[in-house]
């Protein structure tokens, strides 16, 4: 075993953190990722605190929280100017670095520290339009879709299924198997371990855009669910129903559909690229096995946030429930590099605590800078401030292992759940007495944490709703932020 471990990060898009058999999902198969759980350390706990693409990476590549990457909602084409990375780091401490798959940065091609990229970022609306500039448009700057082109033809496209890649339609993958974005990313990371250098630890970085929409994988995986009885969305007192009904015709809403049978097929979808992805990284861990790498290996899996699919009315994620906000954390490999094995973690932990958790595998310098912490010794945090930028439900909330609280920043409108006897969060508790104080201490949390905001949320002593909303703060865009 040598002294410094080699990493793996297997990454998803949009994958809820109740989505393991190992989490106990009475519906989804997951035997590979149940495997690392069972004999690695499994955080129940873990967040996504600005939950979409962008902002959510920001934070797991640079170890801050949403308020210091300067990311607080969505919005492409900003350039990332962060001067500290977590394949930087690991590049610096002697690391080969390696990412294939999804990065979601810009300048499409921004290395963000990595040595190498082999670039999938699923289909970007924002990145192939006819304007866009050669070098950034997803026809050429993309690495799969550049491959497919050249395996299918020129017009071969992940759209050929019909379906857009924020829509809740489902359909099986119309080529052969080995031509899917996911099996192409497992067939270039063991690429990478044929012709890494034997001499030097390595990260890499695996990172799939399933199962985000489209729910797209092989047939064989949707006939796993086709005819299972699937838990229902969860329903709570608080529900939009009337939005529901007023959007659920639209394929690529906020709310899902309308129609039951079409809720059941976008679950099927979604379930099908889950247990797709899964027996493809099981194709990972073969590989490591064959080249004798399991014992000085250890594999991180996470997402970047979940997706809401139809739980509240509600469908994708940028919304403050755990659907959308909690997200699958597994640290699986020796006990000599991970200090435990075969555990499960209460750590209250976030994306930003990759980047420091990677660097302490590494016995590399853990920059003092991070807002994220090394989540492989029980360093903890008591409450976590999330957020995002929503239009007019742009919300702040804290979350602890035991409660949450939401504050909707343009309305004032207020909700409260208690997790422990509510999990589902199907009543909103805020106007119960009983939890009144509970509910102020968890609102000073949020007071004092946007106090002098450069939104003006707070003066320091209360909350200011109607103030206006920016995806992102001018720390985004400075140099080296």
């Amino acid at each position: 075993m040598t002294q410094r471990p080699n990493i793996v990060l297997l990454m998803t898009d949009e994958m809820r953190g109740d989505c393991l058999g190992f989490a106990g999902h009475p519906d989804v198969k997951t035997p590979y990722l149940d495997t690392l759980a069972a004999r690695g350390i499994y955080y129940p706990n873990a967040y996504s605190s600005c939950p979409t693409c962008v902002p959510a990476r920001a934070a797991l590549h640079t170890g801050l929280s949403q308020r210091h990457t300067g990311r607080v909602g969505y919005l492409d084409r900003v350039d990332w100017n962060y001067g500290c990375t977590m394949a930087g780091e690991l590049a610096k401490a002697g690391y080969h670095t390696e990412c294939i798959g999804k990065m979601h940065v810009h300048p499409l091609r921004h290395s963000a520290g990595f040595h190498h990229i082999e670039l999938h970022d699923g289909y970007l609306h924002a990145y192939r339009a006819p304007d866009t500039p050669s070098g950034e448009n997803q026809l050429t700057a993309d690495d799969y879709f550049y491959w497919l082109r050249s395996e299918l033809g020129a017009q071969a496209d992940v759209t050929d299924t019909g379906m857009d890649c924020n829509g809740w339609t489902a359909r099986p993958w119309p080529y052969a198997e080995k031509y899917h974005p996911t099996n192409w990313v497992v067939q270039r990371s063991i690429d990478f371990l044929r012709r890494r250098d034997p001499r030097q630890p390595f990260f890499l970085m695996a990172s799939f855009v399933r199962p985000h929409a489209p729910y797209d994988a092989p047939q064989p995986y949707f006939d796993l669910y086709r005819n299972r009885d699937l838990r229902p969305p969860l329903r709570g007192d608080w529900d939009d129903a009337a939005l529901l009904e007023q959007t659920g015709r639209i394929f690529n809403n906020i709310t899902g559909p309308s129609d039951p049978d079409l809720i059941r097929e976008q679950m099927v979808g979604y379930y099908a690229c889950i247990t797709h992805v899964d027996h493809q990284i099981g194709r990972i861990l073969l590989a490591l096995n064959e080249h004798n790498l399991m014992d000085n290996t250890v594999i991180l899996f996470t997402s970047d946030h979940g997706e809401m699919l139809s739980d509240h009315c509600l469908d994708r994620k940028a919304v403050p429930y755990q659907g959308s906000i909690r997200v699958p954390l597994i640290v699986s490999g020796p006990e000599a590099f991970t200090g435990r094995r075969g555990v499960v973690d209460d750590t209250l932990a976030e994306l930003r605590d990759i980047m420091p958790t990677t660097l302490e595998l590494a016995g590399a310098p853990i920059p003092a800078t991070l807002d994220g912490q090394s989540v492989l010794h029980g360093h903890d945090r008591a409450w976590l401030h999330g957020e995002h930028v929503y239009g007019a439900k742009s919300h702040q909330f804290i979350v602890t292992k035991t409660d949450k609280y939401i504050w909707f920043s343009q309305t004032g409108e207020e909700q409260y759940f208690d997790l422990v006897q509510d999990p589902g969060e199907t009543h909103n508790a805020v106007q119960d007495p009983r939890y009144a104080a509970r509910i102020a201490e968890l609102r000073g949390h949020l007071i004092h944490t946007l106090a002098g905001c450069e939104e003006g949320y707070s003066d320091g002593q209360r909350l200011i709703a109607g103030c206006t909303p920016k995806e992102c703060l001018a720390c985004a865009t400075e140099p080296c932020c």
